[in-house]
């Protein structure tokens, strides 16, 4: 246990419990400081259809038809989105096509070279 002592009275006979130190000299109590690790969250990649990397902003197109689920509408091959958004989860891109805000899997789309 590295060297603590105690805020108020500078006593170095400390007790340690799950989420607080005490002093045995004054009883003062007070909480663990949790030190946290610099941990970098690695960014997400996201590949399209022929392993370009996608990015928020980029503009993709469908590269199949795809039948969308609970309606009657078909995004077509070749359809262009606006600017997509990466997420998190097995559909990985937010974006809208033809007025509608859908999420798509990166599988069925290719990066639109600007």
């Amino acid at each position: 246990m590295p060297e603590i002592s105690c805020p108020i009275c500078t006593v170095d006979d400390v007790l340690e419990h799950k989420a607080k130190y005490e002093c045995m000299t004054c009883g003062h109590e007070w909480e663990k400081e949790v030190v946290e690790e610099d941990v970098t969250e690695e960014e997400r990649e996201v590949k399209d259809a022929y392993g370009n990397v996608l990015e928020s902003g980029d503009v993709v197109q469908m590269v199949k038809d795809l039948k969308l689920k609970g309606t009657s509408k078909v995004l077509k091959s070749g359809m262009k989105s606006k600017p997509i958004r990466i997420v998190d989860g097995d559909h990985e891109i937010d974006c809208k096509m033809d007025g509608i805000s859908i999420a798509l899997k990166a599988q069925f789309v290719k990066k639109v070279q600007s």
